[in-house]
């Protein structure tokens, strides 16, 4: 049974929704794109974090383990896309939802 956080990220990527939170104590600013699970079973999303705090510089691509997110929300804006694709995501093992293939494909 997914939970709460998980549901909230599927649907944001169905409805192209950012999505604010806490992460590792820092707030982000995110669009989800990939969601399901890692190797080892935990909820992961992989998300292009355009703006909020960050380590590093923004934008990037972040993968967040679910367990771990505080305060999510889901709110209407402009949708990012995320830099280069270069390299296969290796975030997620067991995709769940993919916005590239299971959203906008079907349109």
């Amino acid at each position: 049974m997914p939970s709460a956080t998980y549901n909230l990220f599927r649907n944001a990527i169905l409805a192209e929704q950012q999505v604010v939170c806490s992460y590792d104590g820092r707030m982000r600013e995110l669009c989800p794109h990939i969601i399901g699970t890692n190797k080892s079973g935990e909820e992961v999303v992989l998300a292009w974090q355009f703006a909020g705090e960050s380590s590093g510089k923004l934008p990037q691509w972040r993968c967040l383990r679910l367990a771990n997110v505080r305060d999510a929300r889901a709110r209407n804006g402009r949708w990012y896309e995320g830099g280069s694709h270069r390299a296969e995501q290796t975030c997620v093992s067991t995709i769940d939802l993919d916005i590239n293939i299971h959203v906008r494909k079907l349109r």
